[in-house]
């Protein structure tokens, strides 16, 4: 009997010694297959805020440059690139849309055209540029919106087709070190969405988008020009919009919050509301055609109640001039401010002509983009 149980207990022994080895193996296979996951979503570009200056991984943007005695280091150089995954969801006018080359639209096409070129763009010199879940005007400045151009369903979810196209742009932007102004709304497609409690679903939604990709180098633009009339939801109206900047402060991912602000109208100041709230400001120089109104936004911009040593943008201005001696974008790196280019195709214009206008070729193509590209390059010393 003592023998057996000796035997028995031998026994006993081999089994818990293949199973614990066995238990090891299997943690050794989840744990390499965990960090390949989490080496997949590993992120390259973080951008973060110094006092009024952008960082990126850490260091200064433009670290040490300066051009013509203007600081240029901690600046956010950008470009509007808004209709990066637009589609139009009406059938009415959807043929609008249609490539010279082929008589359709292709909005894959669209998205794939644009990552080819940011390579290019990055060595000129740019550093950001801002997508919007609800695109622009498709033909640059529009008097109404028939078409239906929106990644938000009336229900404040996102649309599974532009996401993805979306997560495609970002997780190339993550691999060059540039980083995403993403908006949300967009004035004339605001309306898409029902109803004050999905417009704030559609912000959680798309801050918890972004933490569950692990992006780390995306600002958030509540929306375009939130003091535009047009907007249907009074809380994406100057009195309010601040609330949703608020909004997106307290989403957290642990311990991470994501940087947030709104933009006006060109020739606009910031509120006090969104100057107090915001980590960032947006000015915009539409229709502001003299360059020393530039400047003086920024220097009205800095005396805001509520203001605290924090970046100034613009991230949308239709004015150009760029072999003149004073210019909008020139007038805003005075101010010690970044600019951003917007360029839609003018009357008489054609496929090659603007960054706004769909169909777009997404290359440095036309005159005006070469003469931009070339003083960005020049101004960052890329």
């Amino acid at each position: 009997m003592k023998m057996a149980a000796c035997a028995l207990g031998r026994r006993w022994s081999l089994v818990l010694l293949w199973a614990a080895a066995s238990a090891a193996w299997f943690g050794a296979v989840i744990a390499a297959t965990s960090s390949a996951v989490a080496g997949e979503k590993a992120r390259k570009t973080e951008v973060s805020i110094h006092g009024e200056a952008f960082y990126i991984n850490g260091k200064p943007t433009y670290e040490g440059r300066s051009w013509q005695g203007y600081k240029i280091e901690g600046l956010l150089m950008n470009s509007r690139m808004v209709q990066v995954i637009f589609d139009d969801l009406n059938p009415q006018t959807a043929g609008r849309w249609a490539y010279p080359d082929t008589g359709k639209w292709d909005p894959q096409r669209n998205t794939r055209e644009f990552i080819a070129a940011m390579p290019s763009w990055y060595e000129h010199g740019l550093l950001a540029f801002t997508i919007n879940l609800q695109g622009g005007s498709p033909e640059g400045y529009s008097q109404s919106q028939p078409w239906h151009n929106s990644a938000i369903k009336a229900d404040g979810s996102l649309r599974p087709d532009f996401m993805n196209r979306l997560e495609k742009i970002i997780d190339r932007a993550d691999e060059l070190g540039m980083v995403v102004i993403l908006g949300v709304f967009y004035f004339g497609q605001d309306e898409r969405v029902k109803d004050e409690a999905a417009v704030r679903k559609a912000v959680d939604n798309t801050v918890d988008w972004v933490f569950d990709r692990g992006y780390r180098n995306v600002l958030i633009e509540v929306n375009n020009e939130c003091n535009v009339k047009a907007y249907d939801h009074d809380i994406l109206k100057p009195d309010r919009v601040h609330e949703l900047i608020e909004q997106v402060k307290a989403r957290t991912r642990d311990g991470r919050r994501l940087l947030v602000g709104t933009s006006y109208g060109g020739g606009t100041v910031p509120k006090e509301n969104v100057v107090r709230t915001s980590d960032f400001l947006l000015l915009h120089g539409n229709g502001v055609k003299n360059p020393s109104r530039i400047a003086e936004m920024v220097r009205q911009t800095r005396k805001v109640p509520g203001y605290r040593p924090m970046p100034i943008l613009f991230n949308e201005d239709d004015h150009f001039d760029f072999d003149k001696p004073e210019y909008n974008m020139k007038a805003a790196i005075s101010e010690y401010a970044s600019w951003g280019y917007f360029d839609f195709r003018m009357k008489g214009e054609g496929f090659a002509d603007g960054y706004q206008s769909v169909p777009i070729d997404w290359t440095i193509s036309s005159p005006r983009k070469k003469a931009f590209f070339e003083r960005l390059k020049e101004i960052t010393g890329r």
